[in-house]
């Protein structure tokens, strides 16, 4: 009985171990993504008489999933060699048209929604992954793990809400943005759904799910830049500036690593604890930036930060239900 207990208790310590593993993972990758993303699609190049802004996210996309694939490839060759992949292919189709629908959605969202909208929505993320597995997948979760995930999202939200100050926006626009990313949310639901279905029914792995899902997006986004011709002026952009080239490589190699963290976490973890890492990584990078600069912070900043601690502080207290075998 001891043994038992020695050995369960051994078990809990490393699935917390690799749940930190996972969230340092993702937060240190995606942080530094964040900032050669802003130096590509921000920084200005040419001359002064001449300046150019990069204006080829499709194709910055287009490229970061081919990389991502090529690195998981390489992660099977070296340690999932032998181990066969059961997985339906149109399941990585369905989960691949659903993650570039809610980042399409999402991106186009901004056009139309101010600044404050935009924030509520990408702070709920986690709700729609966890009310499509409960109504299509039947999932069951403890109580506590819905006040959780209410808490952090309302925790975020409140954080990095700032007050329009902006004069109103025109009657006509009102509603499209908010339906797109009512869209954006369906479809990362959708992309929990699927990711699922996945692990529970043919015990994907996480490099595995990484290559197909980005073998597909390659092909629906190759097939998207050619159509649009959009790949040819940034082959042309290349040339004149091929100190971009370099960025974007290391953007990529930066991405494929954040991108098997993730992978890693929706195997052994699932998607809703995987969207709570990503929603809580944006407010982690805000409230470190705060620390470490002195930045004032609101006292709606840090009723945000209190419920986002409560929060993860509850989940890993109760947030977890008992486990079932999965066949």
């Amino acid at each position: 009985m001891a043994a038992g207990k020695a050995g369960r208790a051994s078990l809990l310590q490393n699935e917390r171990v690799r749940l930190i593993v996972c969230f340092l993972g993702v937060f240190v990758c995606y942080f530094y993504y964040g900032i050669l993303q802003e130096t590509i699609t921000r920084g200005e190049y040419g001359t002064e008489e001449k300046k150019e802004k990069f204006k080829y996210a499709t194709t910055l996309v287009f490229i970061q999933c081919i990389i991502n694939a090529i690195f998981a490839k390489i992660l099977i060759q070296i340690f999932e060699k032998s181990k066969p992949d059961r997985t339906r292919s149109w399941l990585y189709g369905v989960c691949s048209l659903s993650y570039l629908g809610a980042m399409v959605s999402s991106n186009s969202a901004l056009q139309y929604v101010n600044y404050p909208t935009q924030v509520l929505g990408k702070s709920c993320k986690p709700i729609p992954v966890m009310i499509l597995g409960v109504c299509i997948l039947r999932k069951k979760y403890p109580l506590a793990k819905y006040l959780c995930v209410v808490l952090i999202v309302l925790g975020v939200a409140l954080f990095m809400y700032k007050p329009n100050r902006g004069g109103s926006e025109s009657g006509q626009l009102f509603g499209f943005g908010e339906m797109l990313l009512l869209v954006s949310l369906t479809l990362d639901g959708l992309t929990g759904v699927a990711q699922d279905h996945m692990r529970a029914h043919s015990q994907t792995g996480s490099n595995q799910m990484m290559l197909n899902i980005n073998l597909w997006s390659t092909l629906i986004l190759g097939l998207g830049v050619l159509w649009t011709g959009e790949v040819w002026e940034f082959l042309s952009f290349a040339d004149r500036y091929p100190g971009v080239v370099y960025n974007i490589l290391i953007f990529g190699l930066t991405s494929a690593l954040g991108q098997s963290f993730i992978f890693m976490t929706v195997v052994y973890f699932g998607p809703l604890t995987c969207s709570i890492i990503t929603t809580t990584r944006k407010f982690f990078t805000i409230l470190g930036s705060v620390l470490i600069f002195g930045n004032a912070i609101s006292s709606m900043q840090w009723v945000g930060t209190i419920l986002v601690f409560l929060g993860l502080g509850m989940d890993a207290k109760f947030g977890k239900g008992p486990k079932k075998t999965t066949h």
